[in-house]
Order: structure tokens, then sequence, then C-alpha cells
């Protein structure tokens, strides 16, 4: 496949990677400026070369694979048989820069509860480069003109219309989603939560609601079989503690600040202000 097929690919099977450009060009080289590679941690695609100078690119790509923090950077190639190398010679007489771009796998987020702090909290993910997967038993909530709006931001949004066990859509998630759990509910909260926590596929898990929702609910988990540790990992109330305000808005401002703001370090989702128990 070329390279753009090659980003496509990467994206829906959630592999990283890193696209590798030939951003200028200096006397002979085998590629001209604007040639691409992709590359993954078991696959390239396209050149920009082959070579010592691809070998020597694959390399470093995937050393930047390995750092999921990594910047993009730039390198300079000297084509000649006089430049070091280490994965043979080329003697173009020509100099390269290379751009190396990593592609990180996006984040992938689920709220589960599409009301109306729901559908502000997913108006505002919407606009970020994420994928985005909306849960709901109730079918209005996820109806299309409701739906449409979120569709015309970056992130790719799947929608889960679920009218019994939405729980079970928790298989389907990636590993690693961070998922936000306040729908209208309690009884489905508990399950959801029950669920989650029998699961190894979340990141981590927040909880909208009062601490007396929180109480009962600690007791009923352990009920379940969950021990302290596995209840711990519930993050509840959820939000940046510094946007207060029970407007539906507002309080999906505080929880989309608090996710994103935990997004660079991998923070579990703080704790924000209590929603005083409100059905969301």
């Amino acid at each position: 496949m070329d390279w753009l097929r090659a980003l496509q690919h990467l994206r829906e099977t959630r592999t990283p990677g890193v696209l590798v450009t030939i951003t200028e060009v200096h006397g002979h080289a085998p590629r001209a400026a604007g040639a691409k590679l992709v590359v993954a941690p078991e696959a390239t695609w396209g050149s920009i070369g082959g070579g010592n100078l691809e070998e020597t690119a694959v390399r470093r790509a995937r050393a930047l694979l390995r750092d999921p923090a990594a910047p993009p950077a730039t390198e300079r190639h000297d084509l000649s048989d006089r430049a070091p190398a280490e994965h043979g010679v080329q003697c173009c007489g020509g100099r390269v820069t290379l751009l190396y771009e990593p592609l990180p796998v996006r984040r992938s987020v689920a709220v589960f509860g599409i009301g109306h702090v729901g559908l502000e909290l997913a108006l505002l993910l919407s606009r970020h480069d994420l994928e985005l997967h909306l849960v709901d038993s109730r079918s209005d909530q996820l109806a299309d003109d409701r739906v449409a709006p979120l569709l015309t931001g970056p992130a790719d949004v799947r929608v889960h219309r679920v009218p019994v066990l939405p729980e079970l859509v928790i298989a389907e998630l990636p590993a690693g989603t961070d998922v936000l759990v306040l729908t209208h509910d309690h009884a489905e909260d508990l399950a959801l939560l029950d669920a989650l926590l029998r699961a190894e596929v979340p990141g981590s898990i927040g909880l909208i609601g009062s601490s007396a929702k929180w109480a009962r609910f600690r007791v009923r988990l352990a009920e379940l079989g969950h021990d302290e540790a596995a209840i711990a990992r519930v993050r509840t109330p959820i939000g940046d503690p510094a946007i207060t305000g029970k407007e539906p808005a507002r309080i999906a401002l505080a929880v989309a600040a608090g996710l994103l703001g935990a997004a660079s370090d991998r923070r579990p989702i703080p704790a924000g202000p209590s929603t005083g128990g409100r059905q969301v």
C-alpha cells in the first residue's frame, strides 16, 4: 500500500508509527524532496531511497517509537563515500534533510450516558483528535440530529445504541480507553462500574455524582466481590475543581478539562466538584 493508505491502516489498527519525509535535497540524492516513508514496529511502507539512508531512518524511527512522548525531529544526512555509514555506503554526493513525525495511537474515551451533561461533554471532546465512544441505553439520546454536531470535529465518533445491557459495549472498547460513567440511572451506573472493574479495558474510570452516591456504591461494589484496590480505581467526583457550578455546560467543561489535562502524563482523572447527586 502507498504511504497514505499506510497512515490510515495504522490509525484503524491503533498501531503507532513514524512518518519520515525528505524535506530538503542538496545535490544528488536517490529521491526528491517530499518522498515519504512510514515506519511501524514491524513493517514499513513507501521509500526515501533505500540503502544506508533508509536503513538509518528506519532504525531512528523505531527508536522514537520506544518513547511515546518523543517530539518531531530533523536530521541531516550526507550521501558521500566519505560520510560515516553504519549500513553500507551511498555515494550520490548530495545531502538530504529528514523530518521524523511520530504518529502515536490516538487516545480513546468512552462516555456512558449522553444526557444533558454527556452531550455537552461529547461536544467538547469531539473537538479533539481522539477516538470518542458514545453509549446510551436510550435511543433518543443518540438520535441522528443530536449526534450530527459531534461529527464535524476531528474526533472519530463511534455511536453505540444499546437499549439492553450497555455494559456489553465495554468488550468493544480499545485497551486503555478512559471511561466516564454518567448515565441517567444509578442502577445502570453501578452495573457499568461492576463490569469495568472486571475488565482489562479501562485506562481510567470516572464516575459523576455526590459523595453520598459513592458511599452507597462502595458498599455495593464490595458486596459484588471487589476489593479495596479495585474499588480505588474509580475516581469520583470528576473534573477540574477550579471550574465550579452545576449547569450542565460547566460540569462538562470541568470534566473535559480534568480529563484532557491528565493526557500528557496519563495521570488518573482528578477529583472535581460534586454534582450534588443530581441525575445527569
